[in-house]
């Protein structure tokens, strides 16, 4: 696979989640997403009204995260940082999976959780990062089944503050396991051109990066 740099930056979060990041920050985190065209900025919750005021107009995607990085917070909790981000401007939302309650085995409030947020969204696509990096195969395959039954459109792979990132490897199974109707974002630790087409090529159609700019910049086949 070779995409040019327009269509590539297309598949793209351009994503800040850094405690102490600056206005000024988000302010070029948002240039940058509309310089290079990428399809989404990902950022804090408390962030996300800024951003989406920097970018009225402008066609890069205002995310948010919420439960951000744990998910560990009660369900009404994301639930409302959800519907508050999305008064905001969120017109997605990257929640983190309640990956406690995964590992107890209590699949229904794995669920409720989901679908809690879901509801608060209110319209906007609701990705779950499953953190996949703590989860073996078993685990990773029913938290994908758990997410779409309960409403998510997309499943994630990592926060990028877990012990791992992205592998081809689990975005392969999320593939395979949610079908070609439900989107696989691929994040934490994706830092050159090769390695964002590597997580195209094993399924996913969203790629969530802070190095987004030299992902794109970097040379190809094409020359881009």
């Amino acid at each position: 696979m070779v995409l040019t740099q327009e269509k590539l930056a297309r598949f793209i979060d351009h994503t800040l989640l850094k405690s102490d990041a600056t206005a000024r920050e988000l302010d070029e985190l948002c240039s940058q997403a509309v310089r290079f065209g990428f399809y989404g900025v990902c950022v804090n919750s408390a962030r996300v009204g800024h951003v989406s005021r920097r970018l009225a107009g402008e066609s890069p995607v205002p995310v948010s995260v919420v439960g951000f990085p744990l998910g560990a917070s009660p369900s009404g909790v994301k639930a409302l940082e959800t519907a508050m981000a999305v008064e905001q401007g969120a017109r997605e939302i990257d929640m983190v999976l309640n990956l406690g309650a995964l590992k107890d085995g209590d699949h229904a409030l794995v669920a409720e959780d989901v679908a809690a947020v879901v509801k608060a969204a209110q319209g906007a696509s609701v990705k779950v990062i499953l953190e996949t990096a703590l989860l073996g195969d078993a685990e990773i395959v029913l938290a994908c089944k758990i997410c779409v039954d309960s409403g998510a459109v997309f499943v994630k792979t990592s926060t990028g503050f877990g012990p791992g990132g992205a592998t081809v490897e689990a975005v392969r199974l999320m593939r395979v396991t949610v079908g070609p109707e439900v989107g696989v974002k691929a994040s934490g630790g994706i830092s050159t051109y090769e390695k964002a087409l590597s997580m195209l090529e094993a399924g996913a159609n969203r790629i969530g990066a802070s190095a987004s700019v030299g992902i794109v910049s970097a040379k190809n086949p094409e020359g881009f």
